[in-house]
């Protein structure tokens, strides 16, 4: 009846946060910017400024609409996700994939697992002041400009 010790409990521990991310999950946000886009995305929900999912996505990148796309890299299949990132390129719209799609659930103010968000710099409906959309805009230039470098920094 011996218990595990420390290092393999954490060893353990460890296992289970990392999810199995798709090959194609490039570029992958590291633990920092995962953090700064999550809260983005986060923020987004608030302000109204989010499409979730793959079709709305998808309809809103069609139509023209600009924003930022966050994809996340642990979808299977993978073959549902695989067209969002060509899209964005097209587009000219920056794309980044996270670890988790339960996380940016929750980030996106959602209970189901998300496949992908698009963060857009206006709200949908409604409006807000001018003091939150100053400071959303700058969170989205700074979580943009730091994906952008991550993707530069690729090729």
């Amino acid at each position: 009846m011996g218990s595990d010790s420390e290092a393999e409990k954490s060893h353990q521990k460890e296992k289970k946060k990392l999810p199995a991310v798709a090959p194609i999950a490039k570029p992958l946000a590291g633990k920092k910017l995962c953090k700064r886009t999550l809260k983005l995305v986060r923020k987004a929900a608030e302000h109204r400024c989010l499409k979730r999912g793959v079709k709305e996505v998808v309809k809103s990148i069609r139509r023209g609409h600009k924003g930022f796309c966050v994809i996340a890299g642990n979808i299977s299949p993978i073959d549902v996700i695989t067209h969002v990132p060509i899209l964005c390129e097209e587009a000219d719209i920056p794309y980044v994939y996270v670890p988790s799609k339960e996380d940016l659930a929750t980030a996106g103010a959602t209970k189901r697992p998300t496949c992908c968000v698009l963060v857009l710099t206006k709200p949908i409906k409604g409006e807000i002041t001018q003091e939150e959309q100053e400071k959303f805009k700058a969170d989205y230039n700074q979580v943009v400009k730091e994906v952008t470098e991550l993707t530069s920094s690729l090729f």
